[in-house]
């Protein structure tokens, strides 16, 4: 399991870079356009993702600020947010580096925004949702972009193994 959360924690950071890329060339308009994901716009779901990284980043670690809500508005500007997007990447791989066998098999026990009270999971559950949870509104911004006739992204995990993260295989 250690080396397949190095994995996604690569391959996360690679799909992120994707679609920060393909987000450059939207003017700011096309950018902050709702185009009916579940935050909005790419911003929003963009955002969304970097909150949740930081909350979740938060609750294993202990470091970071607490985001108040899933839609507070960390950065306005692209600029902002990729490099925002870049630490946490970095932030992410460092971490899961210091994790070993013990560690994922040991509980977490968090309290979430959206519902009071604590819940308490193994971390390797809790490590999974997190990058699934990346592969879903990935698959949003996907839909954003496609909806405004930009190319389609190659965001496979596979695609991933045979380019840049051919030594993981």
């Amino acid at each position: 399991m250690l080396k397949h959360f190095r994995m996604l924690a690569d391959y996360n950071r690679w799909a992120n870079v994707q679609v920060y890329n393909a987000a450059a060339d939207l003017s700011d308009a096309e950018f902050n356009e709702n185009r009916g994901a579940f935050f909005g716009s790419l911003h929003g779901t963009l955002n969304h993702l970097l909150i949740a990284d930081r909350l979740w980043m938060h609750r294993f670690n202990g470091a970071g600020e607490v985001p108040a809500s899933l839609d507070v508005v960390l950065h306005y500007d692209l600029e902002g947010l990729h490099a925002a997007r870049e630490a946490e990447d970095r932030n992410i791989i460092a971490w899961v580096e210091t994790l070993d066998a013990d560690a994922l098999a040991a509980d977490i026990t968090y309290t979430s925004i959206l519902r009071p009270g604590a819940i308490t999971v193994p971390l390797h559950v809790a490590v999974s949702h997190m990058f699934n949870h990346h592969t879903h509104h990935r698959g949003q911004c996907h839909m954003i972009l496609t909806s405004m006739g930009k190319p389609s992204l190659v965001l496979d995990l596979l695609h991933f193994l045979r380019s840049e993260g051919r030594h993981w295989m």
